[in-house]
């Protein structure tokens, strides 16, 4: 026995799955954008291993390094993480208060995590461990900075998506955005987590 749909239920459907091709083409897209950038850290990350033990007779990572600040810095992080995957999934539902809740305490947590990344670069500059003072602390301002400049991109980007959410709502070109920048919020977390481990963890080590 044949079904035969309304014409509202055929255009409710062709609606929906171009919506859907859409995200999909634009979420093609942003990944071919991740993976340049991964390609970028994966640089940086080989110019440290090379010159991790360049320290010119300056201090070393197990001299400068506070992992109890590295720890904070990646429990904030991480928990940012979390916040932005729930305010995607509170956009697919169409939850406006909750995605600009979880949206503020993402901003909020990428800050913190910015604010003492900061304090760590000045306190070193203070001691006089500045990326001329050796190799070692060359490529290390150049990795961590160059992934502080993505936070602070993020969350530049926040705000414009927090104020594009307030003003029009969720509507569908919104929560594409919002995907896209979750997708790069999870990818510099995972960046941070090799930073922290393999910066921080290993290279504290005497």
């Amino acid at each position: 026995m044949q079904t035969t749909a309304y014409p509202e239920e055929h255009e409710r459907g062709d609606v929906r799955s171009g919506h859907a091709n859409r995200r999909g083409v634009t979420g093609f897209g942003f990944y071919l954008y991740l993976l340049s950038d991964c390609l970028l850290f994966a640089t940086l990350f080989a110019a440290f291993a090379v010159l991790r033990g360049s320290v010119a007779d300056g201090p070393g990572g197990h001299q400068l390094f506070d992992l109890r600040n590295a720890f904070i810095e990646t429990a904030c992080l991480l928990t940012s993480s979390l916040t932005c995957g729930l305010a995607m999934l509170a956009s697919d539902r169409r939850d406006t208060t909750s995605t600009m809740g979880y949206l503020a305490l993402t901003f909020v947590l990428g800050a913190v995590f910015l604010s003492l990344e900061l304090t760590e670069f000045a306190r070193m500059l203070a001691d006089g461990a500045g990326p001329s003072r050796s190799a070692f602390l060359s490529a290390f301002f150049t990795l961590v900075s160059t992934h502080g400049l993505h936070v602070t991109a993020g969350l530049v980007w926040l705000v414009i998506l927090f104020v594009q959410t307030r003003q029009k709502g969720l509507t569908e070109g919104v929560v594409r955005r919002l995907f896209c920048f979750s997708l790069f919020w999870h990818v510099i977390d995972v960046v941070w987590i090799a930073v922290f481990s393999f910066v921080y963890l290993i290279g504290s080590a005497p």
